[in-house]
């Protein structure tokens, strides 16, 4: 216990400076573009990763031999090692690390995670004509109205992002032999907040916020609400903890004194998807809205959000 105490300390004693460097060095950066990358880059990503590398957990610690160079590129990008793939089990042979998921007393399963991303080659392409075509709306703005041309844009940043990252994730699979890890799963085709949260929206924030606020809040909470209502407060204090690292990004990128508009849209979302979970565990499976219902009041709301903020910092009226 001592040794592994005094590893933890000596983590932490090493990876400090380093995260105060990193939440200095983008204040030296004055491109938008570029400080704003660099910032999310380093000041979140590498700096959460460094802080679980202190405390032995998340991707810098499930390899003790790990090279230099990997070691700082896992750090500051969004890349899982490539490891070989398990060695396939007989159908009629549980597998005891993995069993499959116990059902409820109705004798439904617990909610699968969504299906893996659509890739390939077709999927891009209609992004890419996507973003082609948005560029070309732009010209015919004055036509327009300003909280239409808002939604085109987010979606334009979306189908960007992704084929920025495609690009990425191929260059970074051809030369280095690593793989990125995909950070949108169709968000547009969400059926509740904890789908779109959880399992589709800007993954990568996610993967990260999971280990590091989480799950040690709901850990804390569990021995004072017990665990099945502690995942309540931990869902609401990472909202809390998204809303300051996404002001504290929006502030490299403008250098401007924050609003707390898009605090309040982390707050709102947080306290909707808490008030949803705890919904779902009161009604269990016994009422289930339809998923298309579901999906279209899902992804109407998530719009409608973005407008209440976007149009309010731009001044958009009604």
């Amino acid at each position: 216990m001592k040794c592994r105490t005094s590893l933890r300390d000596q983590k932490t004693t090493l990876c400090s400076p380093v995260v105060c460097l990193f939440l200095y060095l983008p204040l030296n950066i004055f491109s938008p573009h570029l400080g704003g990358t660099t910032a999310f880059f380093i000041a979140w990503l590498a700096n959460f990763k460094l802080l679980l590398f202190a405390f032995g957990k998340g991707p810098l610690s499930a390899d003790p031999l790990i090279s230099l160079p990997l070691f700082v590129a896992v750090s500051c990008l969004p890349i899982k090692i490539h490891k070989n793939p398990p060695p396939k089990t007989p159908l009629n042979h549980q597998n005891k690390e993995n069993p499959p998921p116990k059902p409820y007393q109705n004798g439904q399963t617990k909610e699968t995670p969504s299906r893996k991303p659509r890739e390939g080659p077709l999927n891009y392409a209609i992004k890419g004509i996507l973003v082609a075509i948005l560029v070309r709306v732009y010209d015919y703005s004055d036509y327009i109205h300003p909280k239409i041309i808002i939604v085109l844009y987010a979606f334009h940043v979306y189908f960007l992002l992704e084929l920025t990252l495609a690009i990425s994730a191929a260059l970074a699979r051809t030369m280095l032999g690593i793989e990125l890890e995909p950070q949108f799963n169709e968000p547009y085709l969400s059926t509740s907040l904890q789908d779109f949260w959880g399992k589709r929206w800007n993954l990568m924030v996610t993967r990260i916020l999971h280990p590091t606020v989480y799950e040690p809040t709901r850990n804390f909470c569990a021995r004072v609400i017990g665990r099945e209502w502690a995942t309540l407060p931990a869902v609401f204090g990472t909202f809390v903890v998204s809303a300051v690292m996404h002001e504290l990004m929006f502030y490299y990128l403008g250098r401007v004194r924050p609003t707390w508009d898009i605090t309040t849209f982390f707050l709102l979302h947080g306290f909707c998807l808490t008030a949803e979970i705890a919904l779902k565990k009161m009604i269990k499976d016994k009422w289930q809205l339809p998923g298309l219902l579901s999906g279209i009041l899902t992804v109407g709301f998530v719009i409608d959000s973005v407008l209440a903020v976007f149009s309010k910092v731009h001044g958009v009226q009604d």
